[in-house]
């Protein structure tokens, strides 16, 4: 087959992450895979430099000439963000190519609009990331498929280790750290009111807090500085080489509002990492069974408290790391995740 993926996205999460693994594993598999993403985004360069065919476009009259004038080449058109499902479900009748969308938000059915159900009804086949990104277009009557998304894990480079440890000052502490963006989706003002509380208790442990800056990091910088909080609460802004930090982290935290899955949880499960989370969405599937401690969403005591509780450790703490690695080895490995989406695509 050859596949067309698509997203537009800019920067380099968790949408972009999963993009490149679909294309390594579908290469993997045998596929013609390519690529048409945002000029000079994250994931152009990253998929150009590991030998992908990547077309790059500034925007919706870059999509729509690409499609129009290369599009009848590939056999199915796989839209991996909502970013770009505009223009694929408007040109299928006219080019005759199926249309593959996977959902990776988990916003509710009251927050979106009559366009977005309209186009997802266009779609040939619906993919949700996890159970609850699917509620919304279940909701809608829609037939969807979960295919969850799946992490593996990178070489860890010691050096590198060393000189993160050395550089932000993490040798003599316990490290309680997450990996969000500043944005008010992942609720970084709870994360730093609990941190505070915890502060309150113990001063054995420093957060690091790795992600872009977005909406919220005005406020978050504001709240740092009047609660005294700017040495122990580091920005250390978005960062390339992840498996490196996760093994400083003692405790890994997500605070997110909403979520569809979690990523950055699932790689703190792979690398033996306890994890701290909300009930955001996916996250309360990933923590399901005993596989990391669970607060309500904006509880700042609740996230305080378990955030101690696993730095005290314990036996408990071995038997929920080892629940957690068993679970994202089985359920989010690359070969199944990519094994199903060749199977719809197969289909059409």
């Amino acid at each position: 087959m050859k596949l067309l993926q698509l997203n537009l996205e800019s920067g380099w999460r968790g949408g972009e992450r999963q993009t490149l693994l679909c294309m390594q594993m579908f290469r993997q598999a045998g596929q013609s895979v390519t690529l048409l993403a945002r000029r000079g985004g994250a994931l152009a360069q990253k998929a150009k430099d590991q030998g992908f065919d990547v077309y790059e476009c500034r925007g919706p009259l870059g999509v729509l000439g690409f499609l129009l004038f290369r599009g009848r080449r590939y056999n199915v058109w796989h839209a991996q963000t909502a970013n770009t499902l505009t223009w694929l479900v408007l040109l299928k009748g006219l080019l005759s190519r199926p249309v593959v969308f996977t959902r990776r938000t988990a916003f509710t059915a009251s927050s979106l609009s009559k366009k977005t159900y309209f186009k997802w009804r266009l779609v040939d086949r619906f993919v949700a990331i996890s159970q609850a990104a699917a509620q919304a277009p279940q909701a809608a009557h829609l037939n969807v498929t979960i295919i969850p998304s799946a992490v593996v894990a990178q070489p860890i480079n010691s050096a590198r280790v060393h000189s993160l440890s050395t550089q932000y000052g993490l040798s003599a502490k316990k490290v309680v750290a997450t990996a969000a963006a500043l944005t008010a989706e992942k609720d970084p003002e709870t994360l730093v009111r609990a941190i505070a509380k915890l502060a309150q208790t113990r001063d054995d442990f420093i957060f690091v807090h790795l992600g872009a800056d977005g909406d919220q990091a005005a406020v978050v910088r504001a709240l740092l500085k009047r609660l005294g909080l700017e040495q122990r609460y580091i920005l250390a802004g978005f960062q390339d080489g992840m498996a490196d930090w996760y093994q400083l982290m003692d405790v890994f935290v997500s605070a997110s509002r909403y979520e569809a899955l979690g990523t950055s949880v699932l790689d703190a499960f792979l690398y033996d990492v306890p994890v701290v989370t909300t009930n955001a969405g996916g996250l309360a599937e990933l923590a399901a069974e005993g596989r990391a401690l669970v607060c309500s969403v904006g509880d700042a005591n609740c996230l305080a408290a378990s955030i101690g509780r696993v730095l005290d450790g314990g036996s408990w703490l071995e038997e929920q790391q080892r629940r957690a690695r068993v679970y994202v080895e089985q359920q989010h490995a690359p070969t199944e995740m990519a094994r199903r989406y060749l199977e719809l695509y197969s289909q059409l």
